[in-house]
């Protein structure tokens, strides 16, 4: 699966936010990369920040272009709020339910977890990141002692990370179910998904 290599505390100063990389080295140079990073104050366009916005979206949820936009168009197509709808498709991938549950400490390594086959959905395993996941499913690790070493330790390192209310969390058995699908104050709040829609509809 195609995935972002490049520099990654930069994205982080980009945006201004933790996003990718190292939080201290984002608090020891806490503005934008670049030559006029530290004293740049230009305005930027209406263009130019619907497209920040959709940049620092799709950093979040580790997507690339393509990808990014196809679950843009899934989300367009169906009932509901489109920019709400659109997050929930992100909200309820496989992999971000993996990393809100607290079994990794990044989408990245949740991500990563997913593709080397560690989780199954109803009993049957899920390799796939992009997976969405629907009210009702559980989801557990698989029995194996290196699946249940990793995720044990993620939920040690995360113990602090509240999961979200649409989750529902057997620690003990490292199980979960998806109660119901979240709602706009249970989704990512830096993110206003508005601008992401404004900004596709010029194409």
């Amino acid at each position: 699966m195609a995935r972002y290599i490049g520099p990654s505390t930069r994205i982080s100063r980009r945006f201004g936010q933790f996003i990718i990389g190292s939080a201290k080295a984002l608090e020891r140079r806490n503005f934008p990369p670049g030559q006029h990073g530290p004293k740049s104050r230009r305005k930027m366009s209406e263009y130019a920040v619907g497209l920040t916005e959709k940049q620092k979206a799709r950093y979040i949820y580790g997507l690339l272009e393509r990808q990014f936009r196809r679950v843009f168009a899934v989300a367009k197509r169906e009932r509901g709020v489109t920019g709400e709808r659109f997050l929930q498709l992100l909200e309820t991938r496989l992999d971000s339910v993996i990393y809100h549950l607290g079994f990794t400490k990044t989408r990245a390594a949740a991500r990563q977890f997913v593709n080397h086959g560690h989780i199954r959905v109803n009993g049957r395993k899920v390799d796939i990141a992009s997976y969405n996941v629907k009210p009702g499913n559980e989801i557990e690790v698989k029995p194996a002692a290196s699946s249940r070493q990793i995720a044990t330790r993620g939920l040690e390192e995360n113990r602090l990370r509240n999961v979200p209310g649409w989750l529902s969390l057997n620690a003990e058995n490292l199980k979960a179910t998806v109660v119901r699908l979240p709602v706009r104050d249970e989704m990512e709040p830096s993110i206003n998904e508005q601008l992401i829609v404004e900004y596709y509809s010029r194409f």
